[in-house]
């Protein structure tokens, strides 16, 4: 996520400059044709351009709406996981107790079984980010040359998974959870059958442990909801046809722009012969700021579709998960120097 206050020109001229170099190149290549050869037959009405430009226009304005709302949708979704977590934290503190245990358990025994609890709800949104971030066929923003030439990626590249949870789980638990498909699936299973056998222990009263019990199917249902977001993408036929569309636009248009210039380059040469002769050159920057515009709004687009892809403007989900541990470590009573630091913010991006 950019966090930023605007984003500043140049960075944006600095990601759309391959293809601004190609507007310039390509419509100076046609306004010379014109100039220099006798092409002047070679045009196109204005009707038919203002159809298709508004057609192009309706589409990524629709593709626009459409990818806004799989972003918002991502971080509503991860905001429940949040305010979920949070309770979680909370519950496992004020419900473990030798309230009605049979063998009561001693004070460093009950601390260490919410500790372990605990622990192991941040693994599973260790494992639910790692997910996350694992790159599907149609995600092809992040290795695009203007988005890694920054050299900033997300944590999730810079540590294998089992490195990172290392921390959080015991080696049987590790090998357990490495060992399946859905990792954080079986993260959870884990809790669900520790919680368990807290109530068989009598450490969990019943109504606590169905209270724990619904907690985790709010995670189940949270965990969905992201993977369904990730494993299905925008429909490839609107963003593909919307890209052939925006550049069947952008080809076409100089034969209906560069004439016009002509024609209003000819009324002005009957009292100005030299600036006349060259208005026709002012089509140029008119042209690349529309094609600019066009395709920018188009590749705004394309660069949302992905929320949790891993690129400048996604949904920060590494830096929401690191939050929420810090919150649930510092409950725990953990000191300062045990608890990580928020993951750094790079050239104003938060992941």
């Amino acid at each position: 996520m950019y966090t930023g206050r605007i984003y500043r020109f140049k960075d944006m001229a600095r990601w759309t400059r391959f293809e601004s170099l190609f507007f310039i190149a390509f419509i100076t290549a046609w306004v010379a044709a014109y100039y220099f050869l006798d092409v002047e037959w070679l045009m196109i009405p204005w009707t038919p351009m203002a159809l298709i430009g508004t057609a192009v226009a309706f589409v990524i304005g629709f593709q626009n709406n459409a990818v806004y709302g799989r972003i918002w949708e991502a971080r509503k979704i991860w905001g429940g996981i949040v305010n979920t977590s949070r309770t979680f934290g909370m519950f496992v503190q004020d419900m473990v107790t030798n309230e009605y245990a049979s063998e009561p358990k001693s004070e460093a025994q009950l601390k260490e079984a919410q500790k372990v609890l605990t622990y192991r709800h941040i693994a599973w949104m260790t494992a639910l980010r790692y997910a996350m971030r694992q790159l599907k066929s149609w995600e092809t923003t992040s290795q695009h040359k203007t988005n890694t030439e920054w050299g900033i990626t997300t944590p999730e590249a810079k540590m294998s998974l089992e490195e990172a949870l290392k921390p959080y789980l015991n080696a049987e638990d590790l090998k357990y959870v490495l060992s399946k498909g859905n990792k954080q699936t079986a993260l959870l299973y884990l809790q669900s059958h520790h919680l368990r056998m807290l109530k068989e222990q009598g450490c969990l009263w019943e109504f606590s442990f169905l209270q724990l019990e619904s907690v985790l199917e709010e995670l189940f249902t949270l965990q969905g909801k992201s993977e369904r977001i990730k494993n299905f993408p925008y429909p490839r036929q609107y963003a593909t046809l919307n890209h052939y569309f925006m550049w069947l636009l952008l080809l076409l248009l100089p034969m209906a722009l560069v004439p016009q210039f002509i024609e209003i380059g000819a009324g002005i040469a009957e009292t100005r012969p030299v600036l006349g002769s060259a208005f026709i050159w002012l089509s140029i920057p008119i042209y690349v700021t529309v094609a600019w515009i066009f395709h920018t709004m188009e590749r705004i687009g394309r660069t949302g579709e992905n929320p949790f892809e891993g690129t400048a403007n996604d949904v920060p989900i590494s830096a929401i998960a690191r939050g929420i541990e810090i919150d649930l470590r510092e409950n725990l009573g953990e000191a300062a120097n045990e608890i990580p630091e928020p993951f750094p913010v790079e050239y104003g991006v938060q992941f």
